[in-house]
């Protein structure tokens, strides 16, 4: 089974050590159960009791200490991260939230060379310490260039820190806050870490609505030795970008865990809603929602396991997870909004009432995509390597399944975060050749003529600074990755054929629709028209392949999962 069951999930594919680690989280929160969660939820209850339960198990201690920082017990494992990013997602955001930042704030620390600074993080996350991560601010937002921070040098080599960081998770109780600055005297960037138990720490407030903390904190005049700084100047610009990088890719799983409890309750109700002498799960349209719901999250889920194995086998020489990554975080979690409504006009009313999972779900679902930059923030990226992923490919070695339980060391060592669009690609037609379904065939056409329109009728300056006009043609663009990673899964796993088409079924769709949005630009040329027209195409209708999806794939995890109360 593909989606996540938290009642029959035995994690056969990890190792001992991280299977246990992961039941006893599953089983922390249907022991807290349904009830007290929407309860904590609703009155936004500080998750102290999860906070607690992370230190008991040293939860967050062995899934994020890199090996060469830890006691032999610890890894920094992707493959593992993404079984907790889910099980996370799945309970609830703010519980997610608390990991991410985590992740966010031990960034820089396990990037730097600060060997103090790295022992006492260690130590930090054995007893169950939290981190933040300070970049953003009020004025600027996560514009670093323009950060206030500043370090001031004194006569005596130390610095005192002044500056307001805004929107920073977990700043109430971090136990260390990498922030982000400038030295003014010399216009270095520079990365160090406060404490936010610090009397010059000055947590202002919780600026959002919610479980979560995410506060304002102003320093006043904090001092900070050289132990305490991470790294200075070109270095430190580096630490942001690249833990970026890292914490990026976790935003899809928390939407991936979203979306998959709230299909289970969608359905459970469905199957059992009876309207005008029929189950609401007989309606042909209904069935047809719950089959774009499942055949959507289930791609969300292959492409995020397939980047995953892109992220593991990274080197200096193959940087194609730069790629996949923001498509993880923008892709995915965009898809898990529209899940969500596909489901929402299932559930009905019944999405809306105070003790369904449903209702903080439908909310939580619609901060991903905002989150670690937008989608059009990531989408002037993901832009980048357009040119070189269509028309310069490179050879590279086979990426298998990475799923040994070793530590993924390079993430902290990636090197300078430039030159994106020199980043090379393998060949995207050799996933699309490997199988002959109709659904591929069509789509590999709507591929074949979005290449021409590349070629031939390519956006002139004007276009080029209409971001509209990029932000669909980078869609096209990232449907086409998106795509290969899916099939690419499918020839590792070797999962139903059928789920491979009915996924292409939306592909297809999707397709048409932005090339039609591109079609409808007032700029569009009329040779780009004429490209746009020819990228509208249908999917091949074949019932008894849906029917066959629907009964044993969908309808048959009725009643699978609930909940406890």
């Amino acid at each position: 089974m593909i989606l996540l069951n938290p009642k029959t999930e035995n994690f056969e594919h990890l190792d001992p050590q991280s299977r246990q680690l992961l039941k006893k989280t599953v089983q922390w929160f249907e022991t807290k159960g349904k009830e007290k969660l929407k309860h904590d939820d609703h009155h936004r209850v500080w998750y102290s009791d999860f906070i607690e339960f992370v230190k008991k198990e040293k939860l967050f201690a062995t899934f994020l200490t890199p090996a060469a920082e830890g006691d032999g017990e610890t890894r920094w494992d992707t493959y593992r991260n993404c079984a907790l990013n889910e099980i996370l997602g799945f309970y609830g955001l703010a519980y997610w939230y608390t990991w991410q930042v985590t992740i966010l704030g031990l960034g820089p620390i396990w990037m730097s060379s600060n060997k103090s600074i790295k022992e006492k993080t260690a130590d930090l996350l054995q007893n169950g310490g939290i981190f933040a991560f300070g970049l953003s601010e009020k004025e600027h937002g996560a514009d670093i260039y323009s950060t206030d921070m500043l370090l001031k040098p004194q006569d005596d080599g130390t610095f005192l820190a002044q500056g307001d960081k805004y929107y920073i998770g977990n700043a109430n109780e971090a136990a260390l806050v990498s922030t982000f600055g400038k030295i003014p005297e010399t216009d270095d960037y520079v990365f160090f870490v406060v404490e936010s138990n610090h009397e010059k720490f000055d947590c202002v407030r919780n600026v959002v609505n919610s479980q979560t903390y995410v506060a304002e904190y102003v320093l006043n005049d904090y001092p900070i030795m050289e132990k305490d700084i991470l790294a200075k100047g070109k270095d430190a610009w580096d630490m942001s970008l690249n833990t970026v990088n890292v914490g990026k890719y976790n935003l899809g799983w928390a939407s991936i865990g979203i979306c998959t409890h709230a299909f289970y309750e969608a359905l459970n109700h469905a199957s059992h809603r009876r309207l005008f002498d029929h189950y609401v799960t007989d309606f042909t349209h209904i069935k047809q929602l719950f089959i774009d719901a499942f055949t959507r999250l289930t791609a969300m889920k292959l492409f995020a396991l397939r980047a995953s194995d892109y992220m593991r086998s990274a080197s200096i020489d193959d940087r194609r997870y730069l790629l996949y990554n923001p498509m993880v975080k923008m892709k995915v979690t965009s898809q898990g909004e529209e899940v969500m409504d596909l489901l929402w006009n299932v559930i009905a009313a019944k999405g809306f009432e105070k003790d369904m999972y449903f209702e903080m779900a439908v909310r939580d679902i619609r901060a991903l995509p905002k989150l670690e930059g937008t989608v059009h923030v990531n989408m002037a990226l993901i832009i980048k390597f357009m040119a070189n992923y269509f028309f310069h490919p490179k050879s590279y070695p086979e990426i298998p399944l990475c799923n040994e339980p070793v530590d993924d060391d390079f993430l902290f060592h990636q090197g300078h975060a430039k030159s994106l669009g020199k980043i090379k690609f393998h060949d995207y037609r050799l996933a699309y050749n490997s199988v002959n379904l109709p659904n591929v065939r069509i789509f590999k056409k709507q591929i074949g003529t979005l290449k021409k329109f590349l070629l031939l009728a390519r956006p002139k300056k004007d276009q080029i600074k209409d971001f509209d006009f990029l932000l669909n043609l980078g869609e096209l663009f990232t449907l086409v990755a998106y795509g290969q990673l899916i099939i690419e899964k499918f020839q590792l796993d070797n999962f139903d054929a059928d789920i491979l088409e009915q996924i292409f079924d939306f592909m297809i769709r999707d397709f048409s629709r932005y090339a039609l949005n591109l079609y409808s630009k007032t700029n569009t040329t009329v040779l780009q028209k004429y490209f746009c027209k020819r990228m509208i195409r249908k999917p091949v209708k074949n019932t008894d392949r849906s029917k066959r999806v629907l009964q044993n794939h969908i309808y048959s995890l009725k009643d699978q999962y609930e909940m406890n109360s």
